[in-house]
């Protein structure tokens, strides 16, 4: 089977596509002929060996995370799912490989595609969802009653965080460009702000939890509006001490993270809030809620109008890191 696969890590996105041999599937696991892989700023990052501390994988290394395809053989342990299942996936973290005609992937990490959603529709999906529900669920420890606010939430993210806080009984504050006002009011935002006419900092105050999208001077400005003793969750910044900790890395990996966060950190204090980093897992049991939202909701993220296909998974992985994508960018994988 054909798989884009990179030999060593390298800056310039160099990718090959190689004849592989087609996985079999483990006990626990079925075998999945991917229709539509994902590109996320995840892959580039893997591509550079950006996330070696967090994740070291044996080279050479199929890339993608996130996938989108038909069952078509299982494992001998198997019972919740069977051939011929459509099925979507963020891939485990120590076992990716999308940009392949066919993965095998455990049980425990797909779910089925939501029912109104075409496997490219799907593949969009997955990562985001567990972002946003991990994120508000696990980091945040988000409690009813209290206030969500996510700068520049008008994309992809915000569409499947905003009905998960709104479920939480969060009251939900974005701010985003024009064009997706109404649409995110819709989900259940409760406040608006246009980006280009307001500065949020400058009308908002007492905020409980926020989630940062943006990265850089923007994080200083966000704790600024915070509550003494909120969370603020970053999906860009980095990673910080309290994050190895969870991992439970190394002793020396540790003390790297603590070095590399310590400005989030130091903020942080200053302000009277925790920092807080993400590196998103499988989580099929995460992802059957996830669905259940989409589905209640109508939920179709934005697709990239770009046309790739896996010869071209170079182009697409430049598109995410170099370009601007009006939506997520995805691959069409031909399987033999």
């Amino acid at each position: 089977m054909k798989a884009a696969q990179i030999k060593k890590y390298n800056q310039t996105l160099a990718v090959t596509i190689q004849e592989i041999d087609r996985p079999q599937p483990l006990a626990n696991e079925v075998l999945v002929k991917v229709a539509y892989a994902a590109v996320n700023p995840l892959d580039p990052m893997n591509i550079r060996g950006d996330t070696k501390l967090m994740q070291n994988y044996a080279l050479p290394l199929t890339l993608g995370n996130e996938i989108a395809g038909e069952i078509t053989a299982i494992g001998t342990d198997v019972t919740d799912f069977k051939v011929g299942d459509q099925v979507y996936a963020r891939l485990p973290l120590a076992k990716i490989g999308g940009f392949a005609e066919y993965v095998a992937v455990t049980t425990d990490a797909i779910w089925y595609t939501p029912k109104d959603l075409s496997l490219r529709e799907a593949v969009a999906i997955p990562l985001t969802g567990l972002t946003a529900y991990q994120g508000l669920f696990e980091e945040l420890a988000a409690q009813p009653n209290r206030t969500l606010f996510i700068p520049g939430g008008s994309g992809g993210f915000g569409q499947i965080a905003v009905p998960i806080a709104k479920s939480l009984g969060l009251t939900v504050i974005v701010s985003g460009n024009a064009a997706a006002r109404d649409h995110i009011l819709n989900l259940g935002a409760d406040q608006y702000i246009d980006y280009k006419t307001t500065d949020y900092w400058e009308v908002l105050d007492q905020i409980d939890y926020v989630i940062d999208t943006r990265g850089g001077a923007d994080i200083e400005r966000e704790m600024a509006i915070m509550k003494p003793g909120g969370r603020i969750l970053s999906l860009i910044a980095g990673p910080n001490k309290q994050f190895a900790k969870q991992l439970q890395l190394p002793f020396w990996k540790q003390l790297l993270f603590s070095l590399a966060g310590r400005k989030w950190d130091r903020l942080a204090k200053k302000a009277g809030v925790e920092y807080r980093f993400i590196f998103v897992r499988s989580d099929g049991a995460q992802l059957k809620k996830i669905t259940e939202i989409v589905e209640q909701q109508a939920i179709v993220l934005a697709i990239d109008p770009h046309q790739f296909d896996l010869a071209h998974v170079k182009e697409a992985l430049e598109l995410v890191a170099h370009g601007h994508p009006t939506g997520k960018v995805v691959i069409k994988v031909q399987a033999g």
